[in-house]
């Protein structure tokens, strides 16, 4: 009931042009330039009902296909991909029949028509300042196509651009809309998505690794924290069962750097089991090895104790 709905208006307003275009003669009694004048509005009409109907039409089988795929599962990776591609060519369907609309109303008037001819008689350095002129906005177009066939990004796509993280909510021709994580929008152009380097974090899946670094001393037992963050992956529901690492990865003067590796099923439950396991493994280490946190050592000899000792006496 509802899609029949979408189709009333153009089909209300292809009769009244039928109408007007084979019965207004017969019913109503117009002279010749009202007869002419009605049969050109009709025209148009007819034309705008058409393209109308063609336009429900292609949002109505869009939205009949997709129903089947639901963006909200955890593992929607084919769902991404078919809206992220019936989006754009939906976008593209819409414009052609724009297009091919106006170019039939403007084809009825021949005034129209001579202007046009006359137009592309002259075009020579016209067309190449609009061509040089458009050369951008054609680029952006392609870009977009070239989005949609290819798919370096889908709708829903998690990414980190411009230093922000976040997921990709639009994706239009010209321009992609990337909703971040605080709800900010960055909106960019499809052009910067086939020129510059940006990370995909859900290219192939959604689950993602993440990571947490830890600073100690040097003297905190490894095996007691690969044991607690074990403990800590299994009694939480945002762990996936699958990556659970815990390696040192670096040493300095005064600490080591240890790195928790973790999975989860989505890049949101990712960020939330990191900042868990981080604070988990931080409150361990203070409750259980409170001397385990980072020190600056000073070696004090037997001569900087003498000068210390004079020091204090006098």
């Amino acid at each position: 009931m509802q899609t029949l709905k979408r189709f009333l208006t153009p089909i209300i307003l292809f009769i009244i042009s039928i109408f007007f275009k084979s019965g207004a003669k017969t019913f109503l009694n117009f002279n010749e330039e009202t007869s002419f004048l009605v049969g050109k509005l009709s025209s148009i009409l007819l034309i705008i009902s058409v393209a109308w109907g063609l336009i429900v039409l292609v949002k109505v089988l869009k939205m009949r296909y997709l129903r089947h795929y639901d963006l909200q599962t955890e593992n929607n990776l084919d769902a991404r991909k078919l809206y992220t591609q019936f989006n754009i060519l939906e976008r593209i369907i819409i414009f052609i029949i724009i297009i091919i609309a106006v170019a039939v109303t403007l084809m009825l008037f021949d005034g129209v028509r001579k202007i046009g001819l006359s137009l592309f008689a002259s075009a020579g350095v016209a067309g190449i300042i609009l061509g040089l002129a458009a050369q951008k906005a054609i680029g952006t177009i392609l870009a977009g196509l070239q989005i949609a066939i290819s798919q370096p990004i889908r709708i829903d796509d998690v990414l980190v651009v411009e230093g922000e993280w976040g997921w990709v909510e639009e994706i239009t021709l010209t321009f992609v809309v990337l909703r971040i994580w605080d709800k900010r929008r960055l909106i960019l152009p499809t052009t910067y998505f086939i020129e510059k380097p940006f990370q995909n974090w859900t290219r192939n899946s959604a689950d993602i690794l993440g990571t947490v670094f830890i600073y100690t001393d040097y003297n905190v037992p490894f095996d007691e924290l690969r044991k607690e963050l074990t403990r800590l992956l299994e009694g939480t529901d945002l762990w996936d069962g699958k990556a659970n690492v815990l390696q040192v990865t670096d040493n300095k003067q005064n600490y080591v750097e240890i790195r928790a590796l973790m999975s989860a099923s989505t890049s949101p439950r990712a960020w939330d089991l990191r900042v868990y396991i981080r604070e988990k493994l931080i409150t361990f280490i203070q409750e259980n090895y409170p001397d385990s946190f980072p020190k600056t050592r000073v070696l004090v000899n037997e001569s900087s104790k003498l000068e210390i000792n004079n020091s204090q006496h006098s």
